[in-house]
C-alpha cells in the first residue's frame, strides 16, 4: 500500500457523507548533509520532500475545495538504520464539514511511516520531530479571513498534537505489540513538568486520549533506541551537534548556529581579524603582528575534528534549559517540542541494503523541482479567504499537478516523404534517433591553485524521475467517498466550539449580575 491509499483508508471512518480528493507528492531521494552540520565527518543522509493536499466535495454537484495540507521531510540515515520524519507545516482552511479531517489525516500519515510494515525506507528506527507553534495560517494564504476557520490557541494546539501522537502510539502498540518499542517525549519551554502536564490535561480533560506514557524532557539521554547521528568516537564524547538535528525554519537550528559560532563566555561573537597593518617604509607587517596572526584563530577552529563554538561544552540538558529564554519561546505564547521514537526488533527483508541504493527513485515519486513549484504556487499565487476564491485556487492547483504530470510529450517521429522530386542537393531528412537533445552535463570544476576543489556532495547517479499520467493516477491522485452516520448535534457543537481541528467541548463562561440598588 502506498501513501495515497493509506491516507484514503484512514479517512474512510469519518462521520458524514462526503467525497475526498487527495494529491500526494513525494520527491525522489537526494543527498543531504545539513541534518547534522556540526558532526565530523558529516553525516550522510538522504532527503525526500512530502506534500499532501486534501480537498473535499460535500455533494456530487458541489465543487472541490482544499480543506487540509501537510508538508513534511523524510531523512534516511543508512549508517545507523534510522529515519527522521519532520512535520514542518500543517494547516486547514476551515471549509470542511465537521469534524475536520485534519486529525485523521495526520494520524494515518504518521502511522504510515511509524509502522515497519508500511515504512517506505529501509530503516529499523524512526524518529518523528515536531515544533508546535500556534499561527493563524501556514499553508493556505488569507485563510484566516474566512469566518469558518477557528485556529486553536497555543495550549489547545499543544494538547491537540499530544493527542495525535498518543493515538499513533496506542495504535502501534495494538498493531505491532512487542515487536516495536515506542517512546514519547515533549517539552514546553518555560514551563515545569507539573505546569505543562496540568495545562495540557485541562485542555484535553474530556478527550478520549489513550493512556500512553510520556516523558517530559529530551530523548538524548536514553540508550534503548539508537540516535540517527553515528558517533565519531566513544559514546561519552558526543557533543551537542551530534544529538540535535537541524531542520529548516526551526528554532533549535537557529540556537545551534549561535552556539557554534560563539567564541567567548558572554555570548558575543568576536569580529574577524582584519588584515595586518603594513609599514609603507619597510613594506612589511608592523611590529607585533605577523602574517599568520590574522588567520591563526580561524585556522584552529577549522581544524579537522574540532568542535566549533560552545557545542562541546553545552549539554543537552543545558540546551533545553536555555531554550526557555529564546525569543520563539518567550514571545507570550506557549510552544511545544514533540518527539516520538519507534524501534522495530525485526529486520525487513523487502529492502536488501546491499542491493538497493537509498538514492534509487521508487515508483510514484516525482522530482523535487515539481514539489517546490507546487509549493511556491500555493503560497504566492492563491488565497483562501472566501469559498469562491478557495474553489478557484483548488481547481487551478489540482489542474497544475495533473498538467505537470502530462506536460512532457514524446517527440513525434517525422512522417516519411512519399513524393519528392530530385532537384540535385537536398537537405537531409532529420534522423529520429538524433531528434532529442543531448542530456545536460555539469562542466568539470575549475582548477584552484592547480588542483581541483573537493566537492562536498557528489552528484546523484540516478536521473530525476519523470512524472506521467500513469504515475498521477497510480500514486499521486486518489478519491474516496465516505458515507457514515453523521455526528449528533451536540458533538457538532462541541467540535465547532473547540476549533476547526479541535474536538474539545464548549466552555460556558458565567457572568455575575450586579444587584440593582433600591432607592431608600
Amino acid at each position: 500500500m502506498n501513501l495515497r491509499d493509506a491516507l484514503l483508508a484512514g479517512l474512510a471512518s469519518l462521520p458524514g457523507t462526503r467525497e475526498f480528493h487527495i494529491h500526494v507528492l513525494v520527491s525522489s531521494p537526494r543527498k543531504n548533509q545539513s541534518l547534522y552540520p556540526f558532526s565530523q565527518p558529516r553525516t550522510r543522509a538522504y532527503l525526500q520532500d512530502i506534500l499532501v493536499l486534501l480537498s473535499e466535495q460535500q455533494t456530487p454537484d458541489s465543487p472541490r475545495v482544499f480543506v487540509s495540507a501537510v508538508e513534511a521531510s523524510l531523512y534516511n540515515v543508512p549508517a545507523t538504520s534510522c529515519a527522521i520524519l519532520y512535520v514542518s507545516k500543517v494547516d486547514s482552511t476551515g471549509q470542511a464539514l465537521a469534524p475536520s479531517p485534519t486529525a485523521a489525516l495526520l494520524r494515518t500519515f504518521i502511522s504510515y511511516y511509524a509502522d515497519p510494515s508500511t515504512r517506505p525506507v529501509a530503516a529499523d528506527h524512526l524518529w518523528v520531530h515536531l515544533f508546535a507553534r500556534a499561527q493563524n495560517q501556514y499553508l493556505f494564504p488569507n485563510s484566516v479571513d474566512f469566518s469558518g476557520k477557528r485556529p486553536l490557541s497555543d495550549i489547545k494546539l499543544c494538547a491537540w498534537w499530544k493527542r495525535i501522537f498518543s493515538d499513533v502510539a496506542a495504535d502501534m502498540t495494538l498493531r505491532a505489540g512487542d515487536a516495536c518499542r515506542t517512546k514519547l517525549y515533549y517539552v514546553l519551554p518555560g514551563l515545569s513538568e507539573f505546569e505543562a502536564s496540568h495545562s495540557l490535561g485541562v485542555a484535553s480533560a474530556s478527550s478520549s486520549t489513550p493512556s500512553v506514557q510520556w516523558t517530559y524532557g529530551h530523548p538524548y539521554g536514553q540508550t534503548d533506541i539508537p540516535l540517527p547521528c553515528p558517533p565519531s568516537g566513544e559514546a561519552e564524547k558526543r557533543h551537542l551537534g551530534q544529538f540535535i538535528p537541524s531542520f529548516e525554519d526551526d528554532p533549535k537550528s537557529r540556537f545551534m548556529d549561535e552556539l557554534a559560532y560563539t567564541t567567548d563566555a558572554d555570548g558575543v561573537k568576536s569580529p574577524e581579524r582584519k588584515r595586518p597593518r603594513i609599514d609603507l617604509d619597510g613594506l612589511k607587517p608592523c611590529e607585533g603582528e605577523s602574517d599568520g596572526d590574522a588567520d591563526k584563530d580561524d585556522g584552529r577552529r577549522r581544524k579537522k575534528g574540532q568542535v566549533p563554538g560552545e557545542l562541546k561544552t553545552v549539554s543537552p540538558d543545558e540546551f533545553w534549559e536555555r531554550m526557555s529564554f529564546r525569543q520563539e519561546c518567550v514571545a507570550g505564547a506557549v510552544t511545544g517540542f514533540f518527539v516520538m521514537a519507534v524501534s522495530s526488533s525485526t529486520k525487513r527483508a523487502d529492502h536488501p541494503r546491499s542491493e538497493v541504493s537509498p538514492l534509487a527513485p521508487q515508483p510514484g515519486q516525482v522530482s523535487c523541482q515539481m514539489n517546490k513549484r507546487i509549493m511556491s504556487s500555493l503560497l504566492t499565487g492563491h488565497e483562501f479567504s472566501t469559498v469562491e476564491r478557495a474553489v478557484w485556487s483548488t481547481k487551478v492547483l489540482e489542474e497544475s499537478i495533473k498538467g505537470l504530470c502530462d506536460g512532457l510529450k514524446p517527440i513525434p517521429t517525422p512522417a516519411p516523404v512519399s513524393r519528392r522530386r530530385d532537384y540535385g542537393r537536398q537537405t537531409p531528412e532529420p534522423d529520429p534517433a538524433r531528434s532529442t537533445l543531448a542530456p545536460p552535463q555539469t562542466p568539470p570544476p575549475r582548477l584552484v591553485n592547480g588542483k581541483r576543489p573537493v566537492v562536498d556532495v557528489s552528484p546523484n547517479p540516478f536521473p530525476e524521475p519523470v512524472a506521467s499520467l500513469d504515475t498521477y493516477h497510480s500514486h499521486i491522485y486518489g478519491s474516496a467517498t465516505v458515507s457514515n452516520p453523521p455526528l449528533s448535534r451536540k458533538a457538532v457543537d462541541a467540535t465547532v466550539a473547540g476549533g476547526s481541528d479541535g474536538g474539545l467541548p464548549a466552555v460556558t463562561i458565567l457572568t455575575a449580575r450586579k444587584k440593582k440598588r433600591t432607592k431608600a
